[in-house]
């Protein structure tokens, strides 16, 4: 039998190697790095891990690299299911509201998570030291689903569903009407409860496409 094997009772940290090993580090990490900050210890992290640092460093070869890995999962999670509402229903629409609202609850639901936002806290307090963390949480975070959006939004332009001369500038705005609260209020204690969380995803849409709606006359 290989020396990887897992069966039989287990006798030090657990032999698994690949991406299941790299998995299991990535979700250690992320419990250890929620609970104790960017300050924890990468002994803490291999133990929550069942493996050993020096596995962990092989696999990432720092705590900067880790913490990276860390924020691009859980980005990548976070936003895998709105970006996909986005590209296959928003972009093709005919009720541009509905469709709407259904993606910014997804994005909300994905980016505003309670442990979403702990994380970003933690990236913001640690920019002065790393800034390679923040840059991490843009190109995964909003340099990766803004333009999703802003094509979702140029095909509704087509459409003749939506009149918007500022693309980019539409998706910042649409963000800050059904993101950023959750975001800005959600770093200071609890998060905004569901029910404002729906009502700011439904009157932020309303006011977005009264204000951006195909008017043939205009």
């Amino acid at each position: 039998m290989s020396s990887d094997s897992t069966a039989g009772p287990a006798s030090g940290p657990r032999r698994q190697r690949g991406p299941a090993l790299r998995l299991r580090i990535l979700e250690a990490a992320r419990t250890t790095f929620l609970d104790e900050g960017f300050d924890a210890s990468m002994d803490t992290v291999a133990a929550a891990a069942d493996t050993t640092k020096a596995t962990v460093y092989k696999h990432f070869g720092n705590k900067e690299a880790l913490f990276v890995a860390v924020v691009t999962q859980e980005l990548d999670h976070a936003l895998e299911k709105p970006a996909r509402m986005v590209a296959s229903q928003l972009a093709k629409s005919t009720q541009v509201r509905a469709d709407l609202v259904a993606a910014c609850r997804a994005w909300v639901d994905g980016i505003g998570a309670p442990d979403m936002i702990r994380l970003r806290n933690l990236v913001a307090g640690e920019l002065r030291r790393f800034p390679e963390l923040g840059e991490a949480w843009r190109e995964r975070g909003p340099q990766r689903f803004h333009p999703v959006l802003a094509e979702a939004l140029c095909r509704l332009v087509e459409q003749r569903e939506l009149r918007i001369d500022d693309i980019d500038l539409a998706v910042l705005q649409l963000s800050g009407l059904v993101v950023s609260p959750n975001l800005v209020y959600g770093a200071y204690g609890d998060p905004v409860d569901a029910k404002t969380r729906d009502r700011l995803v439904t009157a932020g849409v309303d006011m977005f496409v009264d204000h951006y709606q195909y008017r043939a006359n205009v």
